[in-house]
């Protein structure tokens, strides 16, 4: 295509838009509103999947080291755990440290136990996938100089097949939300092509090709997307940066955080545009061809 054809068609769209004025806020109202629901839903469902991978990698295995180890074994214990395939990171927490944990989470009723501290020194291990922490956990409990490797297995395993299924739905959930966008602006966008099929016939009777008559109406389309996700875009901004600024220091005292607003905001936002324009050309490209059939 000419590059002064290719003008000629941008002007028509822009003319077009102007001189259908209520179509055209229709459709962009409609475009408008479709993405302000796709914005929301994307910018929950990827925080849920960061929070969810947080949570898995926050899972840790307490390695209880046998009772009366001297520091010679408890080192040569770091070591052979350190070996074992899939160990990302091993540190060490006296039993002082631990019943300070318990009397932080349990209260001061366990302070009793600091003339006789029952309890073990152990290895707190991170696994390099939560998916191996089963694994690295069996291997550990058969070194010597070890009492138990516990991690909650009951409550892990559970925890990610919860998470698993969680990320099926979220996926099944947003193809399901962008068919459901696809479907309502094309339709939007039908409907005012609709109302000039006239304009169309007469083109189509004096000679005009369909790529001649349909670029106008691609362009269209792609300014009615562009249009459209200017609010969802300035919503996600401030929505989104005013939500993180309200929740995130409340779960700050968590290994939890939520994806901080930059890049966030901005990829999001260009999810955004790129959706409307997109959807935008395909509506206007797929509702035009059954007119162009005179």
């Amino acid at each position: 295509m000419k590059f002064k054809t290719f003008g000629r068609h941008m002007k028509e769209s822009f003319k077009s838009l102007y001189r259908n004025g209520w179509m055209t806020f229709a459709a962009a109202s409609a475009v408008t509103v479709t993405l302000i629901l796709v914005s929301v839903f994307f910018s929950i469902l990827m925080n849920m999947n960061k929070l969810a991978s947080d949570v898995e990698n926050d899972v840790q295995i307490n390695v209880h080291i046998s009772l009366g180890a001297t520091k010679a074994q408890e080192n040569e214990l770091k070591e052979n755990i350190e070996k074992i395939d899939g160990v990302d990171k091993v540190t060490f927490s006296s039993k002082d440290d631990q019943l300070k944990k318990l009397v932080g989470a349990y209260g001061k009723n366990f302070e009793l136990f600091k003339q006789d501290n029952p309890l073990h020194d152990v290895f707190i291990v991170q696994a390099e996938q939560p998916e191996q922490t089963k694994t690295v956990a069996t291997k550990i409990e058969k070194l010597k100089y070890v009492d138990d490797a516990e991690y909650g297995e009951k409550t892990v395993d559970k925890l990610f097949d919860t998470l698993k299924w969680a990320r099926y739905a979220g996926v099944v959930l947003s193809i399901g939300l962008l068919l459901t966008a696809m479907f309502l602006i094309s339709n939007t966008i039908k409907i005012a092509i609709f109302s000039r099929r006239k304009e169309i016939e007469i083109m189509k009777l004096v000679g005009a090709t369909n790529w001649f008559i349909r670029w106008p109406f691609v362009l269209e389309g792609a300014w009615l997307g562009l249009i459209g996700s200017i609010v969802p875009v300035i919503l996600t901004f401030v929505g989104y940066i005013n939500t993180y600024n309200l929740v995130n220091p409340k779960i700050a005292t968590t290994s939890l955080s939520l994806l901080p607003p930059t890049p966030f905001a901005y990829e999001i936002s260009a999810l955004i545009i790129l959706i409307g324009v997109l959807i935008g050309v395909w509506g206007s490209a797929i509702s035009i061809r059954r007119f162009l059939k005179v």
